[in-house]
């Protein structure tokens, strides 16, 4: 599925209303303009979803990179149900870029196998800052709020 010119933020079936669910958000602050809007996004669903500020656990780290280990720390919270990751990393001149995505996805998907909970993955990346930006409430919709919307529906198994 193409995401050109489609917002994908535009969920066809409704919000899970879940108010009992405790989510964790591990945050990168590398790229803020886009991963905080991503968290705003994330934050805003939860809300629709009804799950008070409270039950959400914030926690910001350097870059993606460090989100493995955030979302590990979370995960490891028998009290957290689901956690969101949340980042952005940009095509630069060098391979950089390949190592630290190829790192970040394995490593995520290996804490949601271990722990056996929702470990969801919303890091953008993009070939450049416009492109990401699109994806953190532009044009394409917020990648955080399809993260929460995931973390939700992923819930319900």
């Amino acid at each position: 599925m193409s995401s050109q010119d489609k917002s994908l933020s535009e969920f066809s079936l409704p919000i899970p209303s879940n108010p009992t669910a405790k989510i964790g958000i591990a945050v990168s602050e590398w790229n803020e303009t886009v991963t905080f809007s991503l968290l705003e996004g994330a934050k805003s669903v939860l809300k629709k979803a009804g799950i008070a500020e409270t039950n959400v656990r914030v926690v910001f780290v350097p870059g993606s990179y460090e989100l493995i280990l955030a979302s590990q720390k979370l995960a490891q919270d028998e009290s957290i149900d689901a956690v969101i990751t949340l980042g952005c990393v940009i095509q630069g001149e060098t391979r950089h870029f390949d190592f630290i995505c190829s790192a970040v996805a394995h490593g995520i998907s290996d804490v949601n196998l271990k722990f056996d909970k929702p470990v969801i993955f919303g890091v953008l990346t993009t070939d450049n800052q416009d492109q990401a930006l699109q994806r953190a409430g532009g044009k394409h919709g917020n990648k955080g709020e399809e993260a929460a919307y995931t973390a939700l529906r992923m819930l319900e198994l």
